[in-house]
């Protein structure tokens, strides 16, 4: 099975965003050590929790560091940035490690109404503009027209001869037909809610047309998962992202606490009831079940590669998490 990773860098409690960047290199390191595909990083803003406000700062670093990985954006928030720019900046990180660059881009905000209106300057932003925007962005990559003739004088630079792949993220379908008719890949958070219809790939691969950036339809299933070798262990791992999750729910963002912490945390008969039901969204277990589970989902689902999201407080459980899963799954 192809394994990658996902890194959101969070911060967590009693951490500065120093230390958080330091342990994503680490990440980078060991994943490559292990064998993962790919690794990308998430776009968040105004948050204390999370450093990955600019990934692709972190990925032109993240792949100076490393030699084989893919590195990409998982996925830079395309409502915040001109087409041209984007299309620049991910023409240069190809340039600068050819073959290894993903543009993944998502059309969620990434953040609060402050952060949204600051980044924009202040100006309305138009969310149903979006797909348009992806259009824009990915003619421009390839040296094509777009049709806008606020690009007619301008080319996308530098000039290379392999562009980045595109991906196009998703978390209910209803960019599933939209990623298939661009010809880009579609990468599917299954960790933002824990449901997933069969229905939402078919429908992809059925209007897959192929296209300089994919030549046949791919899939990538984001999951987040706390894994260690007893079944104890991880549901005790677990319970810091069960209330920073339940806490999400609430409107409220805090950074992750320890384990240790998370144990005497208050919590009432609804927030367990709540946290239970979350439980889909943070699969939980030892590798053997977690694997298993997963090998499973692929079967059932038909995508092609699997994103782990492993957020355990301490960075010795967060990198665990990632070996044992490679023991169990690489090698299939």
């Amino acid at each position: 099975m192809k394994l990658s990773i996902l890194d959101q860098i969070p911060v967590p409690k009693g951490h500065s965003a120093e230390q958080a960047f330091l342990r994503t290199e680490q990440l980078a390191l060991l994943g490559e050590e292990l064998g993962f595909n790919r690794m990308w990083l998430a776009e968040h803003h105004n948050s204390a929790s999370l450093a990955s406000s600019a990934p692709e700062i972190t990925a032109a670093y993240l792949a100076a560091k490393t030699k084989r990985l893919r590195i990409g954006t998982g996925g830079v928030m395309m409502m915040h940035y001109s087409p041209y720019k984007l299309a620049e900046v991910f023409k240069t990180l190809s340039a600068l490690a050819p073959n290894r660059i993903d543009f993944g881009v998502g059309r969620a905000p990434g953040g609060d109404h402050a952060s949204i209106y600051a980044l924009a300057e202040g100006r309305r932003q138009h969310f149903d503009e979006q797909y348009d925007k992806l259009d824009t962005i990915l003619k421009l990559m390839n040296n094509q027209k777009t049709g806008e003739s606020v690009y007619d004088q301008v080319v996308a630079s530098p000039t290379i001869s392999q562009l980045p792949e595109a991906w196009l993220l998703g978390s209910s379908g209803q960019s599933a037909m939209q990623a298939g008719q661009r010809g880009v890949g579609y990468s599917y958070a299954q960790f933002f809610t824990g449901n997933m219809s069969k229905d939402i790939f078919d429908t992809y691969k059925s209007y897959f047309t192929p296209s300089y950036y994919m030549e046949k339809p791919q899939i990538i299933v984001t999951y987040a998962t706390t894994v260690a070798d007893t079944l104890e262990e991880a549901e005790y791992l677990a319970k810091p992202i069960d209330i920073t999750r339940l806490q999400l729910m609430k409107g409220q963002i805090i950074q992750a606490m320890s384990p240790e912490e998370a144990q005497d945390y208050p919590l009432t008969e609804m927030d367990k009831m709540m946290i239970e039901n979350n439980r889909k969204a943070n699969i939980v277990g030892t590798p053997k079940d977690v694997a298993a589970f997963l090998v499973a989902e692929q079967e059932q689902y038909g995508f092609d590669e699997v994103m782990l999201n492993c957020n355990q407080y301490a960075q010795e459980s967060r990198l665990n998490c990632y070996k044992l899963l490679a023991k169990e799954l690489i090698s299939q």
